[in-house]
């Protein structure tokens, strides 16, 4: 071999990431590398795990998660995430994880607006007062190691982007605006982040015309890199939302990336049988997109993403302001009723009774539960019981909306063109169980026990196609050369455990991760490794 091993697995079944037939290898691992040699080959190295009757897979890449906060300082005082919140995606074999999703990331922005920012992020984000960044560099800078269990790489927020440069106003960039937000994501891209991403119904990207995201995803073009989307509308004009994402996407010369595709609310029910179909002729017709899914038929989000765009114009102090007001609530509740003409309109489209509480931290009583049954208790209307609630957490409420079909899930899974992405919101509370069970119920509920794919195709999902998409060279396969991130799991009995009730469950089956080299889990318990670094994408 020359180098002496670090680390062999013995025995386990090769799935290597590439969607090719599994096959009994053995690994070694050397200086944060990989070799794969012929099963049983004599060798020798300071630690040898016998993994005989089990799977040995690249380690997962989550491409949409919304951890960017969760290894930043955050003061002296200020209470950190807990531990189960962090290991999370670890546990279940998540080596990489892709932040900066739906347009909001740490960075960039002009210094002048920090202040400003920092405010908006803290109710994003929702575990302290968050720092935001000038540039990628110091994002990177700001990540505390002690804190880092697995790799991390971010696209840059569009959403962060507008608010870093003009604030929460809703209305077009002037010509020297939209300058300096092309200027700070090129310096942004060139320093390694790993693309553009937009959420088209959270202010402030919401208030930005096609036009507008044109021009910044002609920047990620010239850097080779994807513009990844929120889509303005995942409900009932699905259809001509994903029109406006091909179109930038056509224009721009850009990589497209849908983000968590879904058809939900009652009148897009059953939308994947034209979505899907219209996503791979588009691909067919030279258009590089592809999308990410979660394997739930709900979704999670900040509460305040539930009233009009109006209603957040000039950010959080603005919103707080104008919560307060009758005048305010009535006219939120006529929007919710009658619609607002390019607004997604998610109770609208469901109702209150769908949503629930994921984190309120003055309530944790409400944590769980639906809005119209908490309403309901009190005898108040659903729209004024919503505002209160913002305004006694400062607008930092997360919640839980159950508007997908299980047909539509299915659909997009299965789907040649989808990878696999949490969407995890690691917050208090009761966050969504996808955050720590998206990878193993997709291993064991749909590709083991429903056939829905096979074991091959669903670790590709997980590991090759979301590297070869984002540029993460080395990563997401196994073979020689490549960095040593590894996921050893059963695949008779890998399944998830988390649950709405217990949402941050360990998986069973998975016994192993391996990140740079080092053992992170063992038995599936961690190891006091932090061997996660902030990963450049050039």
């Amino acid at each position: 071999m020359g180098r002496p091993l670090d680390l062999l697995l013995r025995g386990g079944l090769l799935v290597d990431g590439t969607g090719a037939p599994a096959q009994e290898a053995d690994v070694a691992v050397a200086d944060g590398r990989i070799t794969v040699l012929p099963a049983g080959t004599p060798a020798a190295a300071a630690e040898v795990l016998d993994v005989s009757g089990r799977a040995v897979a690249p380690g997962f890449i989550d491409v949409h998660t919304h951890s960017d906060a969760l290894a930043a300082p955050l003061g002296d005082g200020v209470p950190q995430p807990a531990d189960d919140l962090r290991l999370a995606p670890l546990l279940q074999g998540v080596t990489t994880e892709i932040c900066g999703n739906c347009g909001t990331s740490l960075f960039p922005s002009l210094p002048e607006r920090l202040p400003e920012l920092a405010e908006h992020l803290r109710v994003t984000f929702g575990i302290g007062p968050v720092r935001p960044a000038v540039d990628f560099d110091a994002f990177a800078a700001g990540q505390d190691p002690a804190l880092r269990h697995n790799h991390i790489a971010s696209l840059v927020g569009h959403g962060t982007l507008r608010a870093g440069v003009m604030g929460f106003e809703d209305r077009p960039p002037r010509p020297d605006e939209l300058d300096a937000m092309c200027a700070l994501l090129d310096r942004a891209l060139g320093q390694g982040a790993a693309g553009l991403s937009t959420g088209l119904i959270y202010p402030p990207g919401t208030y930005a015309a096609t036009e507008e995201i044109v021009a910044l995803a002609r920047v990620a073009a010239r850097h080779g890199k994807p513009y990844v989307t929120h889509l303005r509308d995942e409900m009932s004009q699905v259809e001509s939302a994903l029109e406006e994402a091909l179109e930038i996407a056509e224009r721009s010369g850009a990589a497209l990336q849908v983000s968590h595709h879904k058809t939900a609310g009652r009148h897009a029910w059953g939308a994947t049988l034209r979505t899907l179909p219209r996503l791979e002729r588009a691909r067919a017709d030279g258009v590089d997109v592809l999308c990410d899914v979660y394997p739930y038929t709900a979704g999670s989000t900040v509460l305040h993403a539930m009233l009009p765009p109006w209603a957040s114009e000039g950010g959080v102090g603005a919103l707080l302001e104008r919560l307060g007001r009758k005048d305010v609530r009535d006219r939120i509740r006529a929007d919710i009723a009658t619609g607002v003409a390019g607004w997604e309109n998610t109770v609208g489209n469901g109702g209150w009774d769908l949503i629930a509480v994921a984190a309120a931290r003055s309530r944790p009583d409400a944590e769980g539960r639906r809005i119209a049954d908490l309403a309901a208790e009190r005898g108040v209307d659903p729209v004024d019981y919503v505002c209160d609630l913002l305004l006694a957490e400062r607008g930092e409420v997360t919640i839980i909306s159950h508007s997908m079909r299980e047909d539509d899930v299915r659909r997009v899974l299965a789907g040649p063109l989808s990878m696999i992405g949490s969407d995890g919101v690691p917050k208090p509370g009761r966050p969504h169980p996808r955050w720590a069970g998206s990878f193993a119920r997709v291993l064991g509920h749909y590709a083991r026990d429903q056939r829905l794919l096979p074991l091959e195709r669903a670790v590709h999902k997980m590991s090759g196609l979301p590297a070869r998409r984002f540029g993460l060279t080395g990563r997401g396969v196994v073979r020689d050369g490549a960095v040593a991130d590894l996921v050893v799991f059963d695949p008779g009995t890998v399944c998830d455990r988390a649950t709405f009730e217990r949402p941050l469950l360990a998986p069973e089956g998975i016994g192993t991760v391996v990140v740079a080299g080092r053992v992170a889990v063992r038995d599936g318990r961690p190891t006091a490794a932090r061997a996660g670094e902030v990963v450049r994408v050039r």
